[in-house]
């Protein structure tokens, strides 16, 4: 049986504390379906492209290996990179090629149409590629919004006797998923809470800085370096 450390009566100098101390760690936003894709994906170009290595001839196992060079980075910048990182200072967003740091203080604005995007106070635009917009979600959510609120007018009737009673306890519970909110798909929920916190935050002096912007070479330099063996090949051909 382990003992609990007994725990020194001032905080740690290398740990924030008080009012200094984050409400909590990086919240990361990412599209399961995308992940779900991707790995399948990567499955199908390496069962394929290995299976020209090794039975091909000729060129065809250097040209497989240019190939899966050249895809297997897109296929992860596409699908398993886009990520979006939430605390309470800064908004960091992964995209296929580029990584952006904005500090909440720089955000101008959290837009959502037909994709979403974060703006900062200059105008630049930088859109969000894990949250992608989908308009059938949004379709479904707003449907199960209306039966919500017609089961809940439906309750709201009221009655006598034991059936009244029986409805008036749906009014209530109809009621109380009202007070909970409108129902919404879950990229637009991501986008509420990054607004909320962006309000909350944007005048805090830890929320303040400089936007900066990161190449993703460790995607760009294989997909350059795949695209250029696979063009000599097929020119040598």
């Amino acid at each position: 049986m382990t003992t609990p450390d007994p725990q020194s009566p001032a905080p740690e100098p290398s740990k924030p504390s008080g009012s200094a101390a984050p409400q909590y760690q990086d919240r990361i936003y990412r599209s399961p379906a995308a992940l779900a894709g991707g790995v399948l994906l990567l499955a199908v170009i390496g069962w394929l492209g290995i299976d020209a290595v090794v039975a091909g001839e000729g060129r065809t196992p250097w040209l497989s290996l240019a190939t899966m060079l050249l895809l297997a980075p897109l296929v992860v910048a596409y699908t398993l990179r886009p990520a979006v990182y939430v605390n309470d200072d800064r908004l960091r967003v992964r995209n296929p090629f580029r990584v952006i740091v904005l500090p909440w203080g720089r955000v101008a604005s959290l837009r959502s149409g037909f994709s979403n995007e974060v703006v900062d106070d200059s105008g630049a635009k930088y859109q969000l590629w894990a949250l992608p917009v989908s308009l059938r979600a949004r379709s479904k959510a707003a449907r199960q919004e209306t039966r919500a609120a017609a089961r809940a007018a439906r309750g709201e009737g009221g009655g006598d006797g034991e059936r009244g009673g029986r409805r008036g306890g749906r009014g209530a519970f109809g009621a109380g998923a009202a007070a909970e909110g409108p129902r919404r798909a879950e990229s637009d929920r991501a986008m509420d809470e990054m607004r909320e916190l962006r309000e909350r935050r944007q005048e805090a002096e830890a929320a303040q800085g400089e936007v900066t912007v990161r190449w993703a070479y460790e995607i760009v330099g294989p997909v350059v370096a795949g695209a250029v063996l696979l063009a000599v090949l097929l020119a040598v051909g």
